[in-house]
């Protein structure tokens, strides 16, 4: 499977995170290009190869109109503010106002999902530490352009670069102090330390005598990033070097990030040491056990969920105590969306309690090809192991829609989809 995993150990901004991806081969045009649907003004970005302790890389920069250029780790922990408790009377975007940008552009859904989930995150850890609500939450003028072109355009560059699995090191921070919007307070920045608690990511402190990881950077890998922990089954096709600005004294300021295959573990198919081609990847499993939902409500739940993004959903009949008939309800999700699905399942079911473990998959490579049947194209997804075709399913809304074009039954297009199926395909 398709991975992309940061080395942490000089911490993560928004502006490195860009630049690594960059440096994986993202197209800075074309980035650029994309970010111009926003229909922000006021910026133009600057990109540029350079060094940092002998490592090249790519440098990625936005400069503001206002001539107010920034550097990488001390531009975004100061942005997210309170009207009320920092500057009262700045003018300012508010989380609400963001979103809205984001989600009324021609982006990507993905896109638009992703940004406005990573700007909920700082606009809930800054909620918190101001005590008002998220949505209330202010951002300076030049921040809020600065943020939104970092995170909206690190969930572009993450699109382009094919929506890899995110996994990452554990987070180090430096030590020391910042001079932030809050005052002077140490390090890790309130809003990092907020928005890295409430992902459940474990945080070291090091000897670096700077900020190493912003705010921006926290959201970003607790939106995005599925495990944290050493390299396991990575091999590395590109690597890419996001740099900062900043000359640490301990290490070179930049972001490493590895572009590659996950290998799953085994022996191959003929026996030898070399592990399957199949893709693998972990999942949450989310379960409980209901003797009291109403029918209406279980069902209600199961497409709210699918909707919501849910991998599966589904329920199975089982018997719990004094023998009453219950259904053991399951949702298997994304594990950064655990947190979101056992929620749903304790405010929209019955349950007062949720069992929850994480679960590794093994899955065929998929790839979908068009065929050609007498009633027109069908789309079938295909998947293989080793190199052969194990499966090939024809895909049921081309199916439904080529049934209500030609006026025939719904089976007849999947035989007919399955029969054009190239047989050269099965060896």
């Amino acid at each position: 499977m398709k991975t992309l995993y940061l080395d942490l150990f000089s911490g993560i901004s928004g502006d490195m995170f860009i630049a690594a991806l960059i440096d994986l081969g993202v197209d800075a045009g074309q980035l650029e290009g994309e970010l111009k649907k926003l229909r922000l003004d006021g910026y133009h970005l600057h990109v540029s190869r350079g060094h940092k302790a002998s490592l090249e890389g790519v440098k990625f920069n936005v400069h503001l109109a206002s001539d107010h250029h920034r550097g990488e780790h001390s531009h975004d922990h100061g942005h997210a503010h309170s009207h009320s408790h920092a500057h009262p009377h700045e003018h300012g975007r508010t989380c609400a106002q963001i979103r809205q940008l984001i989600t009324e552009s021609p982006l990507s859904d993905w896109v638009k999902q992703k940004a406005v989930a990573v700007f909920q995150r700082i606009a809930v850890a800054e909620g918190k530490i101001h005590g008002m609500p998220p949505d209330q939450v202010s951002f300076h003028e030049v921040g809020a352009v600065d943020s939104i072109v970092d995170i909206t355009g690190a969930c572009i560059a993450l699109e382009m670069l094919g929506k890899p699995r995110v996994i990452a090191s554990p987070v180090v921070e430096g030590t020391g102090s910042i001079d932030c919007a809050h005052g002077h307070l140490p390090l890790p920045a309130p809003a990092t330390l907020a928005i890295l608690g409430a992902r459940g990511i474990a945080l070291s402190q090091c000897a670096e005598p700077n900020e190493l990881v912003t705010p921006t950077g926290a959201a970003l890998l607790a939106e995005l990033v599925e495990t944290f922990g050493p390299m396991r089954g990575v091999v590395a096709e590109k690597i890419g070097y996001g740099l900062g600005t900043r000359d640490n004294e301990t290490r070179p300021n930049v972001l490493r990030a590895v572009l590659g295959e996950t290998r799953g573990e085994g022996r191959g198919a003929r026996g030898d040491a070399g592990a399957y081609d199949w893709e693998s990847d972990t999942i949450a499993v989310l379960e409980t056990n209901l003797d009291d939902i109403n029918a209406e409500i279980l069902g209600n739940f199961m497409e709210t969920a699918l909707a919501a993004g849910a991998l599966d959903v589904f329920h199975t009949p089982i018997q719990m105590k004094k023998n009453r008939p219950g259904v053991l309800l399951t949702v298997l999700c994304a594990e950064t969306d655990a947190d979101k699905f056992s929620e749903m399942l304790l405010r929209q079911t019955s349950a007062f309690g949720i069992r929850r473990y994480m679960a590794e998959r093994r899955k065929l490579r998929r790839e979908f090809i068009t065929v050609q049947t007498p009633h027109g194209a069908v789309t079938v997804k295909v998947g293989r192991l080793d190199g052969k075709v194990l499966q090939a399913a024809p895909e049921f809304e081309s199916c439904r829609k080529l049934a209500e074009q030609a006026k025939v039954p719904l089976k007849e297009i999947y035989d007919a989809a399955l029969r054009a199926f190239p047989p050269s395909l099965l060896k």
